[in-house]
Order: structure tokens, then C-alpha cells, then sequence
């Protein structure tokens, strides 16, 4: 035993640390257990875990490392409440500051930065991951919505941040982005004036954005993240194959149990259980196992962030200026596939496909009952089911590839290899 270890034993024993710690470092299964039910943030964990749900590839990490990243965001985003006031008159000089007056500003807000576009893609690809494995089946339906609210929350969370720094990047890229809500027909034109509290990008939409982004927004990612981790658990925990077929197959009279059978402490005991199907060799403890790689997987996203922070500076343009708009203005690159459609097809752009996507997305574990593919990976039954999303997401980044990349002056197609052409 270390002198640190040593160390730790004793204040455990203390007072001070028995009323903080109520369960010490954990020897026995029993007290793994209680480790986990009586910490505050370890008690969203099962006592136990199945041994496949801790395989890389049943969910490549994608669900833990957003929520890591949105813990960059908020810590980060606190600190940078410090040197932030949402006004039109400072808020581009407030950038400025961070670059270079504040010490590690330019570090904090490139953290803040690459930590929010990530978040946007591996939540958009942890929705796929659940879809591609069939977990969004019963009884994961409702913790299906929740993931479909979180993702549309990320969404808004990004581009409510992404008008802060009120250069001509921030400013035009959310222009063309409420443009597009306002597309949709009765309430679309009202959407966009509650937003910016006028009809143009001011003061009252800077104030408006500010309020969301800092407070409603992650108030409302932070309780439904903490539902969502809550119902992974109640619902049996990941998606596995086979697994509708473990049900219970036996009923027993009121008031009345069989004395032949054994039963455990928090299924920690090997023996009969009234769940037919259900095998407790393949779960071990989640202290330390499932931790251990949590906190690998922590670390791992928060050295990727630094890296990232270190070579990679923000974007900050001059100032915002609403009389001088850039050729082409272009919105944040999540909705560069809307304003692709809407280049196309007002109609289809800014109303169908978005109401299309968000209403398959809603009513799909309602629709597909069936248990084939369940935790499997493009699983036999679903083939059908999988190629139209696999199709679909393809075409969803294609069309942003083509927004972001391809379009130049006046929305033209312009190949990388070109020569810029005039801008004005």
C-alpha cells in the first residue's frame, strides 16, 4: 500500500470522512454494490453490468463521450461568462479580449468552440448508432423521444452560441438560419420574430440568444440527460440480442414464495431467480470495470479537445456589419443541408423535410415493433429499414459537403480547384 493509499484509509476512518464517504473502497461484491447505490452520481449505474455492453463496439462510446463534451461546455462556457457581456457595443470587442488580453482566453473559447460542433456530430451519430442496433424497440421507446429531444436541444444550443461573438461570420450564418425557420407556413414568420425579437439580427436577438444559450437550453439538455441515463437503467440497460426473449414464466400466489428457491442482495448471489432467460454469469460488477472505462474515455475526449484547442484557432471575423453581407452568407455548417434544399425548393427546404425527418424520428418505435435486430448491428429483418436511414444520412451529408464546400458567389457551384471569383 502506497503512502497515499495509507493515507486515504485514514481519513476514511475519521469522522469527517465517514459522513462524506458512507461505503470506503469497495473489496467485496456486496460493496461494490453499495458503492454504486449510495453515490449521487454513480447511483444512475446498475450494481452490475452485462459483460457485452462494455464491448467498444456495441456503442463506440458515442452517448458518454457527448455527455463529456457537454461538461467541457458548461464549465468552459462559465468561465467564459466572466469576460462576456451580451451587448452589440461589446460583445466583438469581448472576443477580442479573450484573444489577447485574457490569459488562456483564445485556449477557453477554442475548447468551447470544437467541444460544441462535436457534440453536434456524435450526437447525430449516437442517434444513428441506436437506430442501426434496434434499441430504439420496446421497451426503449420513450428514452428514444428523449434522444430525439436531446438532439434537436444540441441543435439550438449551438446556434443560439453561435451569434455571441458578433463578427460577420456569427451574425449572417444565424440571418440565413432564422430565414430558413421562417419558411414554415403559419407560424414560421412569428417563430422568427419571437427569436430575434424584431425582424433583423440586433441588440434584442443578441439578449435573446444570450438568455437560451446560458440558461434555458442547458437547463433543460441537463434534465433530460439525467432522464435518459435514468431510463438506459430502468430499461434493462444497452440493447442485446435475445434479450425478448428473457421474461418471466412464472407467477406465484399472493403472499406466497416457493421455498426451494434463493434469492440475493441486488442479483449479486448466483442462483434461481423468478426471471427465466436471465443469466447472472454474464453481468460483472460496474465498480470498477464499467468506471474504469468511463474514466478512460473521459480522459481520452478531453485530451482530444486540447489538441484540437491548441492547434486550432476559433473563427472571428470583423465585426458584424448588417449592411455589408458576405457572398455567399452561408448558415452554421448543421444547417447547411436545409439551405442547400432551400436553394432547390423553398417549400421542401424549409418545411417538408424537416417535418418529414422529425416526424419519422417521433413516431418510428411506435411503428416498428418488432423484436428482430435488436442490439445488432444492421441486423437480419431490418434491411429495409436500415438502407432508407443509411440512404438518408448519406444524402444529409452530401448536402452539407455541398453547401460548405461547393458553393461560391450568389450560391453558384464552384469546384475546389477553382480560382475565387469575386465576391461583390
Amino acid at each position: 500500500m502506497t503512502w497515499l493509499s495509507s493515507l486515504w484509509c485514514r481519513f476514511e476512518q475519521t469522522r469527517v470522512g465517514r459522513s462524506i464517504f458512507r461505503v470506503g473502497l469497495p473489496q467485496s461484491s456486496l460493496q461494490r454494490a453499495q458503492a454504486m447505490m449510495s453515490s449521487f452520481f454513480l447511483h444512475l449505474h446498475s450494481a452490475k453490468v452485462n459483460r457485452r455492453s462494455l464491448r467498444p463496439t456495441t456503442t463506440l462510446g458515442l452517448g458518454l463521450i457527448s455527455l463529456y463534451l457537454f461538461l467541457l461546455l458548461v464549465i468552459s462556457g462559465v468561465l467564459l461568462m466572466f469576460y462576456y457581456v451580451p451587448s452589440t457595443q461589446h460583445a466583438y470587442h469581448d472576443m477580442k479580449d479573450l484573444e489577447f488580453v485574457v490569459t488562456a482566453g483564445q485556449l477557453l473559447r477554442n475548447i468551447h468552440r470544437w467541444s460544441a460542433h462535436l457534440m453536434v456530430a456524435l450526437v447525430f451519430l449516437h442517434l444513428c448508432r441506436v437506430f442501426l442496433t434496434g434499441a430504439y424497440k420496446p421497451p426503449r421507446e420513450f428514452n428514444w423521444l428523449i434522444g430525439v429531444a436531446l438532439f434537436l436541444i444540441t441543435l439550438f444550443l449551438s446556434f443560439t452560441g453561435y451569434l455571441l461573438p458578433w463578427d460577420q461570420l456569427a451574425y449572417w450564418a444565424v440571418t440565413v438560419g432564422t430565414n430558413i425557420a421562417a419558411y414554415a407556413p403559419l407560424v414560421g414568420e412569428y417563430v422568427r420574430f419571437v427569436l430575434l425579437g424584431g425582424t433583423t439580427v440586433g441588440q434584442a436577438a443578441l439578449t435573446r440568444f444570450y438568455a437560451l444559450h446560458v440558461m434555458v437550453l442547458p437547463l433543460a439538455a441537463a434534465m433530460l440527460i439525467a432522464v435518459h441515463l435514468w431510463r438506459v437503467r430502468k430499461d434493462g440497460g444497452l440493447a442485446r440480442p435475445n434479450e425478448a426473449a428473457a421474461v418471466l414464466t412464472e407467477d406465484f400466489a399472493p403472499g406466497t414464495l416457493p421455498t426451494s428457491k434463493t434469492y440475493g442482495l441486488m442479483e449479486l448471489a448466483r442462483g434461481s431467480t423468478p426471471a427465466v432467460g436471465i443469466r447472472p454469469e454474464e453481468e460483472i460488477p460496474s465498480w470498477p470495470h464499467l468506471l474504469f472505462r468511463e474514466l478512460v474515455l473521459a480522459l481520452a475526449t478531453v485530451a482530444v479537445i486540447l489538441v484540437l484547442a491548441i492547434f486550432f484557432d476559433a473563427p472571428l471575423e470583423e465585426p458584424a456589419n448588417p449592411v455589408r453581407p458576405p457572398n455567399p452568407a452561408k448558415a452554421p455548417w448543421y444547417f447547411l443541408g436545409l439551405q442547400e434544399l432551400v436553394s432547390y425548393s423553398a417549400f421542401w427546404g424549409g418545411v417538408a423535410a424537416p417535418t418529414i425527418l422529425v416526424a419519422i424520428l417521433v413516431l418510428l418505435p411506435y411503428c416498428d415493433r418488432r423484436p428482430a435486430g435488436v442490439g445488432v448491428w444492421f441486423g437480419q429483418g431490418r434491411r429495409l429499414a436500415t438502407t432508407t436511414f443509411t440512404v438518408c444520412v448519406i444524402a444529409i451529408v452530401v448536402l452539407t459537403i455541398v453547401g460548405s464546400l461547393l458553393r461560391g458567389p450568389n450560391w453558384a457551384l464552384v469546384w475546389p480547384w477553382q480560382p475565387p471569383a469575386a465576391s461583390h
